[in-house]
């Protein structure tokens, strides 16, 4: 069984303990680092040139660098330009989806109504993972 890399990109404390609990306990992501928003992902990446993620999990708001304006930082730099990037919020509308897909997220993700469900969002995302990387 493969295990991804994966850092976690969320303001909220609460969220970011369950997000990191369900990862850790599906034994298929390796939690590199967490940050509470695109700032503090920018300066671990600079920070760590050599632990590059398979796949960044990111909220679309957050104060300081949001999600739309990390895709836009991560898109724009040769060393992170293909990086994966799941973007997730709480919102469902298409617009907010398509504008997160056309600023270059990998796909976009719905978050789990309880912090409980973590666990089941964490296999589906492995899933998927594994499919897209599958085909190409």
């Amino acid at each position: 069984m493969k295990t991804y890399r994966i850092i976690l990109v969320e303001n909220d404390e609460d969220e970011q303990f369950f997000m990191r609990e369900a990862f850790e306990a599906s034994g298929r992501f390796e939690v590199l680092a967490q940050a509470s928003n695109g700032d503090e992902l920018v300066t671990w990446l600079r920070e760590h040139p050599g632990q590059l993620p398979d796949l960044i999990l990111s909220d679309l708001n957050m104060p300081g660098m949001n999600g739309m304006e990390l895709l836009h930082a991560l898109r724009a730099d040769a060393r992170y330009a293909a990086l994966p990037v799941v973007i997730t919020s709480t919102s469902s509308t298409q617009s907010i989806i398509d504008r997160a897909l056309a600023a270059g997220a990998s796909w976009y993700r719905v978050k789990p109504e309880t912090f409980i469900s973590y666990g089941p969002f964490a296999e589906t995302l492995y899933q998927e993972l594994q499919a897209r990387l599958a085909v190409g």
